[in-house]
């Protein structure tokens, strides 16, 4: 490795370098026009959205008027209503397990189609892999408005707009776990004269399992927390409940009731972290 003598001065060292002093002038001009782009960009945006200073303002103004109408939050509730919130929030955790439960039960076979040292056809690979970003591309909540117009109102169609929204998630995630995988366990099995499956039962699952269960683990928090919102279009669980407490204006009870979704969401991502960390073999972390 060439080292710079200490010895040469300022000047000598641009006469020899000069590329660590100058940027070359068509370096110097692309940075200039992705800058003038994105600020071009950025701008127009702020132009077609009408977002001015006046606007931010006036509505932080209204946004501290809903907020002081939270405080303090609602303890009164009835049996009732404590039943009702209760279910709402069981419902909301059942709908999360239930659709990623089965969107990891589709996208696991799907994952070793769309693994590249798995499936050595790259065209039907790669429309396998298509098929995952078509799947991505639909937001859960459209999801759900799309299944509770074919199946109704209630859970159903929750689960099943997590459900196929995994799908696509997690076989990708999958995928690309398995193409991470060493070659030498399964090198192993095909020399000891095991078949193909063999090699993936023996050589392929034993190294992706703890990944596989991690995501998994991880895309079920992020379920819990969608599971709130597709209650708000009718597709059950607690934003059923705090829908109809935000239009009645309710907002003391709104906020005792994101509390306790706050403190759900809490509880479950400890324990999934805790069981995270315990998959991968380090400690868990608070």
């Amino acid at each position: 490795m060439t080292m710079l003598t200490p010895n040469l001065s300022d000047n000598e060292l641009k006469e020899k370098m000069p590329e660590l002093f100058v940027k070359p002038f068509s370096v110097r001009l692309k940075r200039a026009v992705i800058f003038g782009v994105v600020s071009a960009l950025f701008a127009w945006c702020l132009w077609e959205f009408n977002i001015t200073p006046q606007r931010i303002w006036s509505g932080l103004g209204k946004l501290g008027s809903v907020l002081s109408f939270m405080l303090p939050p609602y303890t009164g509730f009835d049996a009732r209503e404590i039943a009702e919130i209760s279910k709402g929030l069981q419902e909301t955790l059942a709908i999360a397990v239930l659709g990623t439960t089965l969107g990891a039960i589709f996208a696991l076979p799907l994952s070793f189609l769309g693994a590249k040292n798995l499936n050595r056809f790259i065209l039907f690979r790669f429309g396998v892999r298509r098929g995952f970003d078509i799947i991505r591309a639909f937001e859960t909540l459209i999801l759900a408005l799309i299944f509770i117009r074919a199946f109704g109102l209630g859970p159903l169609a929750g689960v099943l707009a997590i459900a196929v929204g995994e799908i696509g998630v997690l076989a990708k995630l999958y995928a690309e776990a398995i193409e991470n995988i060493s070659k030498k366990p399964v090198e192993g099995v095909v020399a000891s004269g095991g078949s193909r499956q063999q090699a993936v039962r023996f050589g392929v699952m034993p190294q992706v399992m703890p990944v596989l269960l991690s995501i998994t683990l991880y895309n079920f928090e992020s379920n819990v927390r969608s599971g709130t919102i597709l209650g708000i279009v009718g597709a059950g669980g607690i934003g059923f409940i705090l829908s109809d407490r935000i239009s009645a204006y309710r907002w003391d009870e709104v906020w005792s009731i994101i509390i306790l979704i706050i403190v759900m969401v809490y509880i479950i991502d400890a324990i999934s972290n805790f069981l995270r960390m315990r998959l991968i073999g380090a400690p868990a972390k608070s």
